[in-house]
């Protein structure tokens, strides 16, 4: 992208950007010297930095993609600036280990969107919040609750009745054109808000409920959170004025958001505390916080953090999936045929996946190309240290972009051809250490909903696939379906992924 683009795609010729850059030319102007005085020396090779931007200009709207760019001239780490504030890029496994586990320690804080500086929510963050020991208590309450074998295991039943609503409902719209991000964020978020709430909040029939609001105000949560249009992400000077209004706009969706569940809360919060009440009526994880005594405001934020991510990362991947299934027919057959044997029952169920081992490697080539977050949740140094030869200095932003180690032909034999054949036979995996290959990253801040994402993605393409023939609208190309990515802070299409389902003719098999 080049200057002028960067201006007009930004909107930097409006009168509130004009002052702006006034005012940031003059505290520039006046702290360069201040600013080259100091410069930390030894840092990773960096592109020609503009004035006042720095390296802004160079970014475009695929930042996952020009950084990929960039790191083929400047290095597996490089350092960029933008605007006042230092970024480093790792785009190697071996600069991910430096990051992520030789220097997990002193790298695993976050980098937090000003808008996301709520002061009342961010402690309580599983996401935002430092690493400190509430920050661990909320891992752990999440995995041993949600998240462990033995959590999953006891969903198992839940989360088959969820697929079994969502075959339902496209049986019923048999050759209809069918939104696939919609009825997959449907079906995953009820199946969270279940889990932890004891309810839908969702229906898969009701295209405009009572709860649609919930659905715009969480997508605009996840667009928040990317932080890549608020100025006061690179010009701390100018981020408590809020200037563009989005810590107001992201304090009022979050609003928005709890309004949705705060009557469930407070229902639930009078049984719990009854003297009737006993443990072993606890069938959600809002029960067992609500037995440790979490605030309305603890409750919020750590739920908000599980169905946000949980619902849009994932619904991400499963729709990369079946764009590239609906592409490679071949790959289909082979998975149809893998289940034909593997699969003795009518249903498929969380049990069954370890069987099916073709289907797994498929959804590992789906992660290595189109992994569900391309720079993980970006980490920032708490103190300077030393990766790869070169200094990270305190305070500076930390991204790990996977989607470029993903693309690497030092890596990967042809890396942009969806192969599943290359993990038949091969240890690699996504469970974090194996640093060329971490959708879900490693280290400390490792994604804690690997094992429910993971599953889901596969338990939802296997029922698919079994129930339904696939077809685009209009009997359009499917090698030319456009594979185009839209950048956030979840990797999505650019251009929403249309389906047509026709129920196949099968035999039933007892179980």
């Amino acid at each position: 992208m080049d200057l002028t683009s960067f201006v007009r795609d930004c909107n930097l010729l409006s009168p509130l950007y004009i002052s702006l850059a006034l005012f940031i030319i003059l505290v520039t102007i006046k702290q360069t010297k201040l600013y080259y005085s100091k410069s930390i020396k030894n840092l990773p090779p960096s592109p020609p930095q503009w004035p006042i931007i720095g390296n802004l200009h160079q970014v475009g709207d695929r930042p996952h993609v020009s950084m990929a760019n960039l790191a083929k001239k400047y290095g597996p780490l490089m350092s960029l600036r933008f605007g006042e504030k230092l970024f480093v890029v790792a785009s190697s496994p071996a600069a991910a280990i430096g990051v992520l586990k030789t220097h997990d320690q002193l790298l695993s804080a976050r980098a937090v969107p000003p808008a996301f500086k709520q002061p009342h929510l961010q402690p309580h963050s599983l996401v935002w919040s430092e690493c400190n020991q509430t920050w661990k208590t909320l891992k752990a309450l999440c995995r041993t609750e949600v998240f462990s074998p033995k959590a999953l295991e006891a969903q198992s039943k839940l989360r088959s009745e969820k697929i079994s609503q969502l075959l339902d409902f496209l049986r019923k719209k048999q050759g209809e054109v069918i939104d696939i991000e919609d009825v997959v964020f449907t079906t995953m978020f009820n199946t969270l808000s279940s889990i932890i709430l004891g309810k839908d909040l969702f229906d898969l029939n009701e295209e405009h409920g009572t709860c649609v609001g919930l659905k715009e105000s969480l997508h605009k949560l996840i667009e928040y959170a990317g932080g890549t249009n608020d100025m006061g992400s690179f010009y701390p000077m100018i981020e408590r004025f809020d200037l563009q209004g989005i810590r107001r706009e992201t304090k009022k969706q979050y609003d928005k958001t709890f309004s949705f569940w705060e009557d469930i809360i407070e229902e639930r919060r009078a049984q719990v505390n009854s003297s009737a009440w006993s443990s072993e009526e606890a069938h959600t994880f809002l029960d067992r916080l609500l037995e440790k005594q979490f605030s309305n405001n603890q409750i919020n934020e750590l739920v908000t953090d599980l169905f946000a991510p949980g619902s849009n990362t994932t619904t991400s991947v499963v729709v990369w999936a079946m764009s590239e299934l609906v592409r490679h027919p071949d790959v289909v057959s082979k998975i149809e045929e893998e289940m034909k044997k593997e699969i003795d029952s009518n249903e498929i169920t969380i049990f069954h996946l370890s069987k099916l081992t073709y289907l797994h490697a498929c959804m590992k080539e789906v992660f290595r190309l189109h992994p569900p977050v391309p720079f993980l949740i970006p980490h920032m140094a708490v103190e300077t240290c030393e990766v790869m030869s070169y200094k990270i200095p305190k305070n500076a932003t930390i991204f790990v972009n996977v989607w470029a180690m993903g693309q690497d032909t030092q890596i990967w034999d042809d890396p942009l051809s969806f192969k599943p054949e290359r993990f038949i036979g091969s240890k690699l995996d996504y469970i974090g250490h194996d640093f060329e290959f971490i959708p879900f990253g490693s280290g400390r801040r490792m994604c804690p909903g690997m094992p429910f994402g993971a599953s889901s993605v596969e338990l939802i393409i296997a029922s698919l696939i079994r129930e339904f023939t696939w077809a685009l609208p209009n009997d359009d190309d499917p090698t030319k379906l456009d594979m185009n990515d839209k950048f956030g802070i979840a990797l999505k299409r650019k251009k929403p992924l249309k389906l047509i389902f026709k129920q196949k003719k099968r035999i039933s098999t007892l179980n």
